[in-house]
C-alpha cells in the first residue's frame, strides 16, 4: 500500500474514532471512500453523522488542506444529498480542526438561531 494512502486511511479512522466519542454516534470510515459512486459522485470519508458529508484530510500543507478540502465536502454533500458538510483537517502532532466555508458555517448558525442554544 502507497504510504500517502496509509496515511489517508489511519487519519480517516483517527477522525472517526474522534466523532464517535463526541457525538456518541457510530462513526466509520465509508466504504469505498474517495471513490466516484454509480450515483455521480464521492459521498465522503466518514458515515454515521445524520445528514452530513465528512472530509478528512492530513497532509502536510494544512493550509491547502484548509482551502480545498471544505470545497470538496460541499460537492459531496450535493452527491449525497444531504444539508450539511465539514472537513476535519489533522495537523502536525494529531491536533484536530474542524474547517467550514463561511456557507457550511452559516448553514449551522441558522440551526442554532431556529433551535436555540445548545
Amino acid at each position: 500500500m502507497h504510504p500517502a494512502k496509509r496515511k489517508g486511511d489511519a487519519a480517516e479512522r483517527q477522525a472517526a474514532e474522534l466523532i464517535s466519542r463526541l457525538l456518541q454516534f457510530t462513526v466509520r470510515r465509508r466504504l469505498g471512500a474517495g471513490r466516484t459512486t454509480a450515483a455521480g459522485g464521492d459521498l465522503g470519508d466518514l458515515d454515521g453523522v445524520p445528514d452530513h458529508a465528512i472530509q478528512v484530510a492530513s497532509w502536510a500543507d494544512v493550509a491547502a488542506a484548509a482551502r480545498l478540502k471544505p470545497k470538496e465536502a460541499a460537492q459531496q454533500a450535493c452527491h449525497a444529498g444531504v444539508p450539511y458538510a465539514a472537513t476535519l483537517v489533522r495537523f502536525r502532532g494529531g491536533t484536530w480542526r474542524v474547517v467550514l466555508t463561511p456557507e457550511q458555517w452559516a448553514a449551522y448558525v441558522r440551526v442554532v438561531l431556529q433551535e436555540g442554544p445548545l
